[in-house]
């Protein structure tokens, strides 16, 4: 038997039809008979028949068979799972649209890859992606059709999808975390209302900025974010969080949680009149106040157990003071250090004897000062020749001594609602919106460079980044036995990182036969992936 294939034209147009034959003999003459018609298979299964009728083997030849195109699909199709069973691409839009895929590509491209939208964009051969989210396989993606106006009408739904998210996750007396970051930008930026120099955070100066504010239910879920001025302060933002979250939101009774800078009496009083509850914590000049008026003594704050007194002035306001063995070992070790080091530069500087510009040795030792942050422990003075005299203030440095460790969380939260154990674990859940921002800042979203130059964008960027942390926080959750097995053992082996490469590894890979399209397979999943998938709960046909 053998493959015969027969050709036919018609209108210009070739037909061609394949025919399974038998050859035999009839009274000495060779004749051919039809066994089956086999043109509507697919072809590579032809070709296979062909190679197994013409003696060729059971099993088509290796150098037959080859892999045509090769592109990641696991961390994409996992991820873009996962998002969907979060519920999130009908928050974004309730209605299946392009617009709203290209959006789910752009922010699952944020966990899988970072990069510019150009970027992602130009992975249309090395990713399923795109293919996922419903282009066509090898065609190159629109950056502008199918990136920035998507984006355009992300930021439209801002608003909605993050009213959306506070209804799922944040619920009337519930308690909230909110804390501000920045990210500095490079390039011109005249045009823009939003990119300014400002105080940045982290060290980096010199650079224009945006500051981000970010609201977290009470495990670290993000739930809003905020673009601000890069100039802004901290406290200024604070008064339009509590409005959103009363009037867009419509939650009541909620307990405010937010850093020790931000919350001054003024915002507390702000946050108050939206009929909400405060969560914080004193400066040290708030704690040394608070000692001066006797309200409280050293000796009360207790490493093994957490010391409740309320404000005489106002009873509502209680302070639950505490103290961490290691915090304060660890600031004691800070203090001596920085003032050994900064004692001996002034003692160099003051040994000098020649005359010298008195603004220039006062500048240096401002300069120096401020760079060590232990400037109040230091009178100095510097006369018309340049000579210096210093001094150590050891009174001051033993005062701060006795609040080594020490550190003292406000609230105007009633008792009956939240014990003084839950307060403090309340306010040390702040820890999970500083999570985020390392997260959005650094190797796992890559916040920035920020590649856009109009405000909208720059917005949409930053939702784009807080959306793909909703995910990634969600994934997290789920794969917390996965990290903790990984502790308890030796081998150290996971982290989100090496987690999303086994998925990347996960491939699909186009099929050919003699030159001949056989389709597209997935390779098949180690017991790795396989238990990443599970645990996700996303499963690969």
């Amino acid at each position: 038997m053998y493959v015969e294939e027969i050709k036919s034209r018609h209108k210009n147009k070739i037909y061609r039809s394949f025919l399974i034959r038998e050859s035999y003999k009839e009274k000495g003459k060779v004749k051919h008979r039809t066994i089956a018609n086999i043109s509507r298979m697919h072809p590579a299964h032809i070709v296979q028949i062909k190679a197994m009728l013409s003696g060729e083997g059971k099993f088509l030849p290796n150098k037959e068979l080859e892999i045509s195109d090769s592109r990641e699909y696991g961390a994409s199709f996992a991820f873009l799972e996962l998002a969907k069973r979060i519920g999130l691409d009908k928050i974004i839009y309730s209605r299946r649209e392009q617009w709203r895929d290209d959006a789910m590509a752009m922010i699952v491209g944020r966990i899988v890859y970072q990069g510019s939208k150009l970027h992602l964009s130009n992975l249309y051969m090395d990713s399923a992606l795109w293919e996922l989210c419903g282009h066509e396989y090898g065609k190159r993606v629109n950056v502008d059709n199918h990136c920035y106006l998507p984006m355009d009408r992300l930021l439209e739904r801002q608003e909605a999808i993050q009213k959306e998210l506070a209804k799922r996750h944040l619920k009337d007396g519930c308690l909230i975390l909110y804390d501000i970051t920045n990210t500095w930008l490079e390039g011109e930026y005249r045009a823009s209302e939003i990119v300014k120099y400002g105080n940045g955070k982290g060290g980096k100066k010199g650079y224009k900025q945006i500051a981000i504010g970010l609201i977290t239910d009470k495990h670290g879920c993000p739930v809003a974010v905020e673009v601000f001025n890069g100039n802004i302060s901290d406290q200024a933002t604070v008064q339009e969080q509590a409005d959103r979250l009363a009037k867009t939101y419509g939650i009541k009774e909620l307990i405010f949680a937010g850093d020790r800078g931000m919350l001054t009496p003024k915002r507390i009083e702000e946050v108050s009149e939206c009929g909400f509850k405060t969560l914080t914590a004193l400066t040290h000049p708030q704690i040394f106040q608070l000692m001066e008026k006797n309200v409280i003594q050293p000796e009360l704050f207790d490493e093994n157990g957490i010391e409740e007194v309320y404000d005489p002035e106002n009873p509502q306001i209680r302070y639950l003071l505490c103290k961490n063995h290691q915090t304060m070992e660890r600031e004691r070790e800070t203090r001596e250090s920085l003032i050994k080091k900064v004692s001996s530069k002034l003692e160099e500087i003051s040994k000098v004897k020649r005359k010298r510009d008195p603004r220039k040795v006062s500048a240096r030792i401002g300069a120096l000062l401020s760079k060590y942050k232990i400037g109040k422990f230091y009178e100095y003075s510097v006369d018309e020749s340049g000579h210096v005299e210093w001094s150590l203030n050891e009174e001051l440095v033993e005062r701060e001594s006795l609040i080594d460790g020490c550190y003292i969380v406000k609230t105007d939260v009633d008792s009956s609602v939240m014990t003084a154990k839950e307060a403090v674990t309340g306010y040390k859940s702040l820890s999970g919106v500083e999570k985020a921002f390392r997260n959005l800042k650094t190797v796992a979203l890559e916040i920035r460079p920020v590649n856009h130059k109009k405000d909208h964008r720059i917005r949409a960027h930053v939702f784009i980044c807080m959306l793909a942390y909703y995910i990634q926080w969600h994934a997290m959750e789920l794969l917390k036995p996965l990290f903790k097995s990984d502790r308890d053992s030796s081998e150290n082996r996971w982290s989100f990182q090496v987690l999303i490469e086994r998925l990347k590894s996960i491939r699909k890979q186009n099929l050919k036969i003699k030159g001949v399209s056989a389709g597209a397979k997935i390779t098949a999943l180690n017991p790795e992936q396989k238990r990443i998938l599970d645990i996700l709960g996303v499963k690969i046909e």
